[in-house]
């Protein structure tokens, strides 16, 4: 069934691509964790962060922390890797890095990403002279000139493994990709042989098996140059120029007997024996490279490890920096902080890594219908400076009331970090949850509040954030959507605007011009039933009485750019907005109808231009033509699924080729 839509305007003054997750231990338990001991090496005063003096100081003090934190069936519930999730930029040919001699390409979008100039990892990448992309364990490079595949290169994961089909993700910077894969396509790990790019020479027993991160030359036919694996989840990771910067969260390699013998005693005073026999090997992550079949291997300094005051020795989070133009990894200059960490965020100048509770605690609370304690609800942020190309410099830490919701609650401008939250239950037949923006001074040394807006939403929870310049635009929902507008030049003194009210929500909020705003979400009944993807466009020309211009609405629609931004692609000189649509019929059984939906915006509203379906996604190919993203280079709309890429007419929509990559 062909997605129904409808342009429908309105003039009243009222608007995680998926990681997966890392077990930290051997049993489960929904008792909240008992509070981890105060070091005392840690000055008090504020929310400070030190390093460690020695190897023994930091066995000794993780020691402690971990054994007041573990209990009888380990140290909890299960950690996730971060899910996450701007438009899609206009990239020209002075912002590629060409070859010499090289013609310049015609202009091409980049990923939509947060920050102009900070580029973030994506299933597909292109430079305008090629096209990058990553799937069931497959890397392929097509010319988008000749329409069609000029390089595959296998990551070496086996066929049979499910894994294969776990998201990579890519960056790329001239001939070199950096092809970041998730943990599971590490359960066989693999040696690299020059010119082999499948299964090779086994690495070393001890290896750990944890991310890979593939450092592949795109000037013939892609091939290996550095292989880098290390223990622990991916998190995420940004790049600036050649230096990409990855953030791992990682746990201890503890051993904790089985969980079905002995009472609970017993069973505590075995795992603080596991954790008192640790030597300090088993907290510090391991990394290892392999370049032309050699591979070297090496662990966190624990002199470089630094900790806050209180901390529970069940994490730990690493940044590590790398340069795609060199000949190898290397070890990634690795900065670990004693901590955990699910969000990042980074203007390229400085990168900040947040850590909220609400993973471990919300099950619990949720079937309990209890209240989160005010020391549950606090994101505790750790700001780096990344200004040059080497290993980052730790700066400062601070912590801010309440959970976020992506790296978009996040934004520096100005020397001031912005940071917006939810606090409270929103869950329950009484919710008693609210939203805030704090604004703190990011001045090289501290971040410290200089101003805070309060009350946003009241038994509601953040949906969608996003900060312009001096502007916030906050949405809330449960059953309408407020769209706050706040004014954030004066950092001392924040407040509140405008406020609209319609049905539904938007998860995702893109400028397209000073006065424009454009959200997609869903619509919804006045009490909150979900009705299917909608496109908002707003007017915030005047911040004080935020309109709704226009709307367009598919019944029983979801689109993949609601929860992840990558999947969005706003094109300013066409003003074309495409996003992926997957449209079910609750009346009928078969495969869902999948797409991309294409519309062009004007200052007034939306107009169809139609949508880009790929022929694979039929009902026996098990979605594989499932369109996940778009992009453009020169006139042609290029759309992305597993299947393969397809060429479009960007005008007119006509079909230009198709390029199988299965």
């Amino acid at each position: 069934m062909r997605p129904e839509g409808r342009v429908r305007r309105r003039s009243r003054s009222a608007a995680t691509g998926v990681l997966v997750g890392l077990t930290l231990l051997a049993g489960c338990t929904s008792a909240a964790p008992r509070p981890a001991p105060v070091d005392p090496g840690v000055p008090g005063g504020g929310f400070r962060l030190v390093a460690f003096d020695s190897c023994a100081e930091a066995l000794a003090g993780l020691r402690t922390a971990a054994r007041a934190y573990v209990g009888p069936w380990g140290f909890g519930g299960p950690v996730r890797a971060d899910m996450t999730g701007g438009g899609r930029e206009a990239v020209t040919a002075e912002r590629a890095a060409p070859g010499a001699g090289a013609p310049d390409p015609p202009a091409f979008s980049g990923t939509n990403t947060h920050e102009a100039g900070v580029d973030e990892p994506d299933l597909v990448k292109t430079d305008g002279r090629r096209i990058v992309t990553v799937g069931g364990g497959v890397l392929h490079v097509v010319d988008p000139a000749t329409r069609r595949v000029t390089g595959r290169l296998d990551l070496g994961t086996s066929t049979d493994d499910p894994a294969r089909w776990a998201d990579a993700s890519l960056l790329l910077h001239g001939d070199r990709a950096l092809v970041l894969v998730p943990e599971p396509w590490s359960a066989r790990p693999v040696g690299i042989v020059p010119g082999r790019p499948g299964p090779a020479t086994p690495l070393p027993e001890g290896t750990p098996t944890g991310p890979r991160l593939v450092l592949v030359d795109l000037a013939g036919q892609p091939r290996v140059v550095s292989d880098f694996r290390v223990d622990g989840g991916l998190v995420d990771a940004r790049q600036v120029g050649p230096t990409a910067r990855v953030v791992v969260r990682s746990a201890p390699r503890l051993d904790f007997p089985s969980v079905d013998q002995g009472s609970d005693d017993e069973r505590l005073a075995a795992n603080q024996a596991v954790i008192d026999r640790a030597p300090i090997e088993d907290w510090l992550p391991r990394w290892a490279v392999t370049d032309d079949g050699r591979t070297s291997t090496g662990s966190v300094d624990c002199g470089q490890v630094t900790r806050p005051a209180t901390y529970s020795g069940t994490s730990m989070v690493t940044l590590f920096s790398f340069d795609l133009a060199a000949t190898t990894l290397g070890d990634g200059s690795p900065v670990t902080v004693v901590a955990d960490g699910d969000t990042v965020y980074s203007n390229g100048a400085n990168l900040y890594i947040a850590s909220d509770q609400r993973w471990r605690l919300l099950p619990a609370l949720q079937e309990r219908e209890r209240d989160p304690k005010p020391e549950d609800q606090r994101t505790e942020i750790y700001q780096f400076d990344t200004t040059g190309p080497d290993r980052p410099r730790y700066v400062t830490a601070t912590s801010v009331p309440g959970w976020l919701i992506n790296q978009y609650a996040m934004s520096e401008w100005n020397g001031h970090l912005r940071v917006a939250t939810t606090s409270g239950r929103d869950w329950g037949a009484r919710p008693k949850s609210t939203s805030s923006v704090y604004v703190l001074r990011a001045d090289g040394g501290t971040l410290r509040e200089t101003g805070r807006v309060t009350g946003l939403g009241p038994g509601e929870r953040i949906y969608a954030v996003r900060f312009v310049a001096g502007t916030g635009y906050v949405v809330t929902f449960r059953e309408t959507d407020p769209l706050y507008t706040v004014d954030l030049r004066d950092p001392d003194r924040p407040k509140v605007l405008g406020e609209l009210k319609i049905p539904g929500y938007s998860a995702y909020l893109h400028p397209v011009s000073d006065s424009r705003l454009l959200g997609i979400g869903q619509d919804a009944t006045e009490e909150g039933r979900r009705q299917g993807t909608q496109v908002s466009l707003f007017d915030v020309g005047d911040l004080a009485r935020p309109t709704r211009l226009a709307q367009y609405h598919v019944r029983n629609g979801n689109s993949e750019a609601e929860f992840d931004p990558h999947a969005f692609l706003y094109w300013p000189a066409e003003r074309l907005v495409v996003v992926p649509l997957t449209t079910y019929d609750p009346g009928r059984r078969g495969a869902p109808d999948a797409g991309a939906l294409a519309l062009r915006v004007s200052d007034e509203g939306f107009t169809p231009v139609g949508t880009v379906r790929h022929s694979a996604s039929t009902p026996d190919t098990h979605g594989t033509g499932m369109i996940r993203r778009s992009l453009v280079v020169g006139d042609v709309l290029w759309t992305v699924s597993d299947s393969g890429l397809q060429a479009n007419n960007l005008s007119t929509l006509d079909t230009l080729g198709w390029v199988p990559t299965t």
